[in-house]
């Protein structure tokens, strides 16, 4: 019982906010065993709640893990880079602490593609490069192709719990998305605001030109 609300806690840790149906596929029991435990989870102060509008009908509730929760794990690290980014927000300009972060993102596409031979890519078979670097930043994403272009989802955020207080990081994996895409993205949705998932669109250019 106690690995099976490790789990919970590590899933929750990880996709940040999940509904019980969330965290039982994720976790691998019934809906119904998964809510024992996130219930004595929360009995402690572990987890907590919100209701989420979720299309048609009542909300659903998604947990979270609490300030309690959060300290189950290994957050020495954590704390030390919210400090260093307070004393840099503190020290450096506005405008000039953005542009680190641009400039960090900007660095790290360069050393990706510099082993990547992406400019004769159609933009799909990008979109799967992106997806697997991604994956080994921390984050899951997912795309689909739409008629408006193609949707990029994040499900969760590894900078989430440091981006609570200094949302610049966001600027992180956009442009990390839009130098490897070689096209602006949008953000039409982020995790930080709320939000279930952070979702950009990447305009279909091969559409469009066709269209011109």
């Amino acid at each position: 019982m106690a690995n099976t609300r490790e789990k919970v806690l590590k899933t929750l840790l990880t996709r940040q906010r999940c509904s019980i149906n969330d965290l039982a596929e994720a976790v691998g029991i019934n809906p119904i065993s998964v809510r024992h435990h996130v219930n004595k989870l929360e009995a402690i102060g572990l987890v907590s709640f919100d209701e989420e509008k979720h299309g048609v009908g009542r909300p659903r509730l998604v947990y979270f893990l609490t300030d309690k929760g959060m300290e189950q794990f290994p957050s020495r690290y954590l704390k030390l880079t919210v400090r260093l980014l307070k004393q840099l927000k503190e020290t450096l300009p506005k405008p000039l602490v953005g542009e680190l972060f641009t400039q960090m993102a900007d660095d790290l596409a360069a050393d990706y593609a510099s082993d990547l031979e992406l400019d004769d890519l159609p933009m799909e078979e990008r979109l799967d490069i992106v997806q697997d670097l991604l994956g080994t930043e921390g984050f899951t994403m997912e795309w689909e192709h739409k008629d408006d272009g193609y949707h990029i989802r994040e499900v969760n955020c590894p900078y989430y719990h440091v981006g609570q207080s200094h949302p610049e990081v966001c600027a992180v994996d956009e442009t990390l998305i839009s130098n490897m895409l070689s096209v602006p993205i949008e953000k039409v949705k982020c995790i930080l605001d709320g939000d279930s998932l952070c979702t950009y669109i990447v305009p279909d250019i091969e559409k469009t030109e066709e269209q011109l």
